[in-house]
């Protein structure tokens, strides 16, 4: 069986479209319907349902995903071990990422790293914690951003220590205070981080045995920001957040210090692909040098 057949089968899955699928591998429609009908009939059974919603997985399609992922995953690393050997540095990582390491780390990471390995590639997933758990779980992904502690059983490399603020609007009457008392903020409007993002704000409330009086729950950080802006309700938030721009809101540090920890992830170090680990070690070298 041919690997190019499982990588037109996954590209088929992730688009849920022959067409789109085909768009993105250079391919004609047609072509991608014959390399899936010759995959189907090499296996004996069917793995899509075709229709005018688009692409469905069958029951026996939906077994056959992950070890064929699984191979493809195995065949990259493969590639990358005999680049290795050749002297080259070459693969491709797939990395999962949240919104506040997208925007701070990530680019500076990214465009020191390209320079060092111009020949490594490299793909975003973006999504909150849960996701991206569920991405290195699952192999869509070599390595992810998370909080920790995680809900999965990964290697867990710890990265940094990211304090937890309260933000209000500007003529909040609390914002006259020099530390948020947590308890205060029981009887505010709260504004909460959609759930599969909200585990920080979670903990820091559980821990405190609060309940707060949730107004909104969005998932995008900065709508959160501009509906505290807009005196909408309070919130907090990871410092990461809220760094490198003008603000209209009051940020406040809670009197009982509170703070997210981030890491990076992988199924297991000794198993990642060697792009992966490059990767994962150089991230722990930037950082040491974007905190100095």
């Amino acid at each position: 069986m041919s690997i190019n057949k499982y990588e037109v089968f996954m590209k088929v899955v992730e688009q849920g479209s022959l067409t789109k699928a085909a768009d993105l591998l250079g391919f004609t429609q047609s072509g991608v319907s014959h390399m899936i009908k010759s995959l189907e009939i090499e296996l004996g059974f069917a793995l899509l349902l075709r229709g005018r919603s688009g692409i469905k997985l069958t029951a026996n399609g939906e077994q056959m995903l992950k070890p064929i992922r699984e191979i493809l995953n195995w065949n990259e690393q493969l590639k990358q071990v005999v680049s290795s050997i050749h002297g080259l540095e070459a693969g491709t990582i797939r990395i999962g990422t949240f919104t506040s390491v997208s925007v701070h780390w990530l680019p500076g990471m990214i465009k020191q790293f390209q320079k060092e390995y111009p020949t490594i590639e490299i793909k975003l997933m973006e999504g909150d914690y849960q996701e991206i758990e569920s991405w290195i779980e699952e192999g869509q992904i070599d390595c992810g951003f998370i909080s920790i502690p995680t809900r999965g059983t990964f290697e867990v490399i710890p990265l940094k220590k990211d304090r937890m603020l309260a933000i209000l609007p500007l003529d909040h009457p609390l914002s006259e205070l020099t530390y948020m008392p947590l308890a205060k903020l029981e009887n505010e409007p709260f504004i909460i981080s959609s759930e599969g993002s909200d585990y920080d704000v979670r903990r820091v409330l559980d821990h405190a045995s609060i309940k707060p009086n949730i107004k909104f729950s969005l998932g995008d950080d900065f709508a959160i920001i501009a509906m505290v802006e807009n005196g909408l309700g309070v919130s907090i938030l990871p410092e990461l957040v809220l760094q490198g721009r003008d603000h209209k809101v009051c940020v406040m540090e809670l009197e009982e210090r509170s703070y997210r920890s981030l890491g990076i992830a992988v199924q297991s170090m000794k198993n990642a692909s060697p792009s992966a680990r490059r990767f994962v070690n150089y991230v722990q070298q930037w950082l040491e040098n974007w905190e100095q």
